[in-house]
């Protein structure tokens, strides 16, 4: 077993090692070397990074090979982000294209030490702010979410505001990533920029679990009106446009609600690129214990920035996907959770839910999350949750002519 793992990531390198020389060659070694060096001074300009002229166009698919991704992970007091680091590290191609910014709160300072250990390596941050921030009574027990969403609104703010990056990828410290995490985000960057229906690029999927995402397909992508969250990309746009009204606690929660996500949707993965294992957190570790410890990480490498990625554009991925789902036989989930019986083959095939109430039940019984936030599903598109059940590709469904989410049904 030890030697099989050891030779998967020697494969898993040398793909990536592969790539760090097609980006070189394309971005030029000289500039390479000048961007590393004045952006570890503290005096690069990153705003400059990939800009256009207005009314330019970019292929879909073409890759940003100029642009500055960094990466910023938000930290607090484990030290155990050395896990994080370790893996963005080992799988970053370039440190000119991808600088990792670490921002840290609380004052820990064991895990200061920590990230301090990694030297030039890593960009440590701290913010200044670290007492009780006022709350109302009944939401002393929430302080800690006040804390976080406090965190991010400077976060992001010294990443877009200060240092003026144009684009920036978020990581919590007890994420780990995938072998193409930065090939992923790099790939999908030009889509988010031109398609004004998208607001982010996220690496997670909500029901990512074993059994339920199609381990053989990790190419494949999806659009989704949920924000996932955990390891995602936005632009600097999108700061400008949140961060005057970022909310003082529940920063996540409040990005789903239909006020922020004014109809757009995002991006994200089959197979997630990002797994979680931080137990301990203000959550307590309940919803870790009961479904994130089961979360598929991606260990391929899949050359996303090799790749046509335009069936992602709004148009054509409604008009297919809308197809692919109501062209399905329409089954009931006892058909699919007591055998099979009559079914035959892989799917796809469609569940149709009527309420809030038969959503919640035919998830529940196919394995997959049950709630609702501002009436959208986790992963779900257009009302329809796709996944895996017993091999099957299952799209979980409302009935055809859908106009819109409910936002009572949470």
């Amino acid at each position: 077993e030890v030697e099989k793992e050891l030779e998967t990531q020697q494969v898993l390198l040398q793909q990536i090692q592969s790539h760090r020389a097609l980006w070189e060659h394309r971005q030029g070694k000289g500039q390479a070397k000048d961007s590393q060096r004045l952006i570890g001074g503290g005096l690069s300009d990153p705003r400059k990074a990939g800009t256009r002229a207005p009314g330019a166009s970019v292929a879909p698919t073409a890759p940003d090979s100029d642009t500055v991704i960094p990466v910023v992970v938000i930290a607090c007091d484990r030290v155990t982000v050395r896990r994080c680091l370790d893996k963005l590290l080992q799988y970053r191609p370039s440190a000119a294209l991808h600088p990792i910014i670490v921002s840290q709160d609380c004052g820990h300072e064991d895990t200061a030490r920590a990230i301090a250990a990694y030297g030039e390596r890593v960009t440590h941050l701290r913010q200044p702010e670290l007492g009780d921030m006022p709350v109302r009574p009944e939401h002393r027990k929430f302080q800690g979410y006040y804390k976080i969403a406090r965190h991010y609104r400077w976060a992001l703010g010294q990443v877009f505001n200060t240092l003026g990056y144009s684009a920036a990828v978020i990581v919590e410290d007890d994420l780990e990533v995938a072998p193409d995490f930065f090939e992923y985000f790099r790939a999908l960057l030009p889509l988010l920029r031109q398609d004004p229906s998208l607001w982010c690029v996220s690496a997670w999927n909500d029901n990512g679990r074993e059994g339920v995402v199609d381990a053989g397909a990790p190419e494949l992508l999806y659009r989704t009106d949920f924000f996932p969250g955990l390891g995602w990309m936005l632009l600097r746009e999108l700061w400008a446009e949140l961060e005057p009204k970022w909310p003082a606690a529940f920063w996540d929660d409040w990005m789903r609600q239909p006020e922020q996500r004014r109809g757009r949707a995002c991006l994200r993965p089959e197979v997630s690129r990002t797994l979680t294992f931080g137990r301990k957190g203000v959550s307590l570790g309940q919803f870790f214990d009961q479904y994130l410890r089961y979360i598929k990480l991606n260990s391929q490498f899949v050359p996303f920035t090799r790749l046509d990625l335009s069936y992602l554009e709004k148009a054509a991925y409604d008009r297919t996907f809308e197809e692919k789902v109501y062209s399905a036989p329409l089954v009931r989930p006892e058909e699919l959770t007591q055998g099979g019986g009559q079914l035959r083959g892989t799917g796809p095939y469609r569940v149709q839910y009527s309420s809030r109430d038969s959503f919640k039940v035919f998830a529940k019984a196919l394995g997959v999350m049950d709630d609702l936030k501002s009436g959208v599903p986790r992963a779900g598109y257009r009302g329809v949750v796709s996944f895996l059940h017993k091999g099957r590709r299952v799209y979980l469904a409302p009935p055809p002519g859908w106009k819109g989410y409910d936002t009572t049904w949470s």
